[in-house]
C-alpha cells in the first residue's frame, strides 16, 4: 500500500492501512511477531535486522505519509538517525529555535566531532536563499512545538532545493493526516508516534518517511547498525492505535476549538495560540497546508505558580510532559529550558465530552 494515491477518506485509510491481504485463517487486524531469530531462508533471520510487525506498521504509516516508512524505538531516534544519516563533516545544518529542544541539544552535544555549522532559525522567520545558503539539511517543525508557529512547507522546499538541501518537516503535532509534507515538497518527514499517531499514552516509537530509495536503504542500514529498532510489542500497539486515528483528532480538534473560544477573552490568560483559529496568526498558512488541525493549544498564565496552581485545581487534565492521547494533559514548558515565558502552557485536548473539558478548565481558572 505504501505510497500509493487513494481517494477514501482519513477513517477508511486509518483503520483498513497496513493489513494484510484478506483470505482464510489470517487475522482481521496485524498481529506481533515477537521472536528475536527466525528459520534462515525468508525475508526474516534476525529481530534487529526485520520483523513482520514492524513492515505492518511501516507499509501503514508510508500510506498515509505518501512514501516509505522506517519505524524506530522513539521519536528521538528517529531524529537522530536522519542527522546521522544525512549530515556528514562541515555539512551546515538548519534547525528551527523554536522547535522541539532535544534535536538542537543532541546536534550541540553528541555530533560536535562533525564540525557541524548550525543556524537555528524561527519557524514564522521571514525564510529567504540566505536563511538556507550552503546547508546540507534544513529541519523543519510545524506547527513549532510548543509555540504553535507555522512555515510554508512549499516555498521554503523550494529555497532549500535550490541551494541544494534536503528538506525534514517534524510532522509529530500534525500527524499523517493532518498534513503531508512529502506532498508539499518536503524530502522526509519524521515524528514521534508516542504522540497522537498511537495515541493511547502507552509507547514510545518513531518514523521517518521518505520517497528516495537511496535514502531509506540508508536509513535502514543505519537503524540495523545502530539498534534503534522498536520492540515488535510497542509497534503492534502503535498500529492497534493508529486506526482510531480520524476519530481521535476530530474529537480533539473539536475540544481545542472549544477551548480556544472559551479562553480567547478570559482575564487571566494572554498568548493564546491555535492554528486551527481564524484570529491565529498561523491561520492562513495552516489552513493551504494543513489538512486539520490538532487538539493542541498553548497560553499563558502569570506565573509558574500560577500553572501549579491551575493543574492542582483540574479534575480531567492531567500534568504530564507528553501530547496527543486520550486524556486532556498540560505542561509547563518553561521546566524544560523552551525559551518561553514561565507561565506557558502546552494544553493538550484529549477525547472527553467538551462541555466538561471546558467547564473543569474554566473552574480551575477561577
Amino acid at each position: 500500500m505504501s505510497g500509493r494515491p487513494d481517494t477514501r477518506g482519513d477513517g477508511t485509510r486509518c483503520v483498513h492501512a497496513g493489513s494484510a491481504v484478506a483470505g482464510p485463517d489470517v487475522p482481521l487486524a496485524p498481529q506481533p511477531v515477537l521472536a528475536a531469530p527466525f528459520h534462515l531462508g525468508g525475508e526474516d533471520f534476525y529481530g534487529r535486522a526485520s520483523n513482520p510487525t514492524w513492515r505492518a506498521l511501516e507499509s501503514a504509516i508510508g500510506w498515509l505519509d505518501g512514501g516509505e516508512c522506517v519505524v524506530y524505538s522513539s521519536g528521538m531516534a528517529a531524529v537522530s538517525a536522519l542527522l546521522r544519516t544525512v549530515l556528514g563533516a562541515g555539512d551546515v545544518v538548519v534547525l528551527p529555535s523554536d522547535g522541539y529542544y532535544l534535536a538542537r541539544s543532541y546536534v550541540r552535544d553528541h555530533m560536535a566531532a562533525h564540525g557541524l555549522e548550525v543556524r537555528e532559525v524561527p519557524t514564522a522567520a521571514r525564510w529567504t536563499g540566505e536563511t538556507v545558503r550552503g546547508a546540507r539539511l534544513v529541519l523543519l517543525e510545524t506547527p513549532s512545538n510548543p509555540g504553535l508557529d507555522v512555515c510554508d512547507i512549499t516555498a521554503v522546499a523550494d529555497l532549500a532545493h535550490a541551494a541544494g538541501a534536503l528538506v525534514a518537516v517534524d510532522n509529530t503535532t500534525a500527524t499523517p493526516i493532518g498534513q503531508r509534507p512529502l506532498e508539499l515538497g518536503a524530502d522526509l518527514t519524521v515524528a514521534s508516534d508516542t504522540k497522537a499517531l498511537s495515541g493511547h499514552s502507552d509507547v514510545v516509537l518513531g518514523h521517518v518517511s521518505a520517497r528516495d530509495p537511496e535514502l531509506l536503504a540508508r536509513l535502514r542500514a543505519e537503524r540495523t547498525a545502530s539498534g534503534a529498532v522498536p520492540g515488535p510489542f510497542e509497534t503492534w500497539l502503535a498500529h492497534r492505535g493508529l486506526g482510531t486515528l480520524d476519530l481521535r483528532l476530530a474529537r480533539q480538534a473539536e475540544n481545542a476549538a472549544a477551548l480556544y473560544q472559551a479562553l480567547r477573552d478570559h482575564p487571566r490568560v494572554t498568548g493564546l495560540r491555535w492554528p486551527g483559529a481564524a484570529a491565529d496568526p498561523a491561520h492562513p498558512v495552516a489552513r493551504q497546508q494543513m489538512r486539520r488541525f490538532g487538539g493542541v493549544v498553548t497560553f499563558v498564565l502569570e506565573s509558574t505558580e500560577a500553572v501549579e496552581e491551575f493543574l492542582a485545581r483540574t479534575t480531567l487534565v492531567a500534568s504530564a510532559t507528553s501530547f496527543g492521547g486520550l486524556h486532556s494533559t498540560a505542561d509547563r514548558r518553561a521546566r524544560w529550558g523552551d525559551a518561553v515565558p514561565d507561565g506557558l502552557v502546552r494544553f493538550s485536548c484529549g477525547c472527553e465530552d467538551p462541555r466538561d473539558l471546558v467547564a473543569d478548565v474554566l473552574a480551575a481558572l477561577r
